[in-house]
């Protein structure tokens, strides 16, 4: 009988014991709107590839935020201390951009007109960009053709002067790792996906101010994502 007693309550434990779960992490992936608005963009005239975003702090990706300035709407406005690009909408509104600022992109600060867009622009490294980085750069003396190792990306907007090309440029990269970052070489990065939705939206001749000694900005909270969706918190 105690024998039987045993052996029951053996099974009463197993039982039990198969029902308790040893509960594990989960591990929350990139937000699917993200995933998409730097998705593979095919169409282009070297297909574009999905970038990984899995490397960058998500307040550089691309988002409708609050801006007061006294700007006009449809005015770039590129503030290199805090590594962030302002497309001015108006009514308090802006389209933002993470950018990496490269050493040419603290050589200018002020107001300048886009003077000129190309589209899978060619790229040939300054004197200096050749001096600083020989190994790198002097091969490219003469110029590299377009395409996704070029350094400039799908989309180049060059910054005019009283009609003077001012040699700061506003450009996509073969580098998505260093948006956010002081780097070596260039001027304004952006995502390659972020360039060519800036580059849509912007004419030629519209304003950029580059502003060069801000004070660390505030983090705010985002209105709207570029493609139209709009986070909970802001409703």
């Amino acid at each position: 009988m105690c024998v039987s007693r045993a052996l029951a309550l053996l099974a009463v434990a197993a039982t039990l014991a198969g029902c308790v779960t040893t509960a594990k992490p989960v591990r929350k992936g990139p937000d699917p709107m993200h995933v998409a608005m730097y998705g593979p963009q095919p169409e282009e005239r070297f297909p574009l590839p999905a970038m990984d975003i899995s490397r960058v702090n998500p307040r550089y990706f691309r988002q409708q935020v609050a801006y007061q300035t006294m700007e006009p709407a449809g005015t770039i406005v590129i503030d290199t201390q805090n590594r962030f690009l302002y497309l001015v909408q108006g009514e308090g509104m802006a389209m933002r951009y993470g950018i990496g600022v490269g050493k040419a992109g603290l050589e200018f600060e002020g107001a300048a007109r886009i003077g000129r867009k190309a589209e899978w622009p060619r790229w040939t490294p300054t004197p200096s960009m050749i001096k600083r980085e020989p190994e790198r750069n002097l091969k490219w003396a003469n110029g590299m053709e377009p395409g996704l190792t070029n350094p400039l990306g799908p989309r180049a907007l060059y910054l005019y002067k009283d009609g003077k090309d001012t040699l700061f440029r506003i450009h996509g990269t073969s580098e998505p790792w260093s948006i956010g970052k002081a780097v070596s070489s260039g001027c304004i990065r952006l995502f390659n996906q972020d360039i060519i939705d800036l580059y849509g939206r912007v004419p030629s001749g519209s304003r950029v101010v580059v502003l060069q000694h801000q004070t660390p900005a505030e983090e705010t909270t985002p209105v709207a994502a570029a493609n139209g969706f709009v986070p909970p918190a802001a409703i």
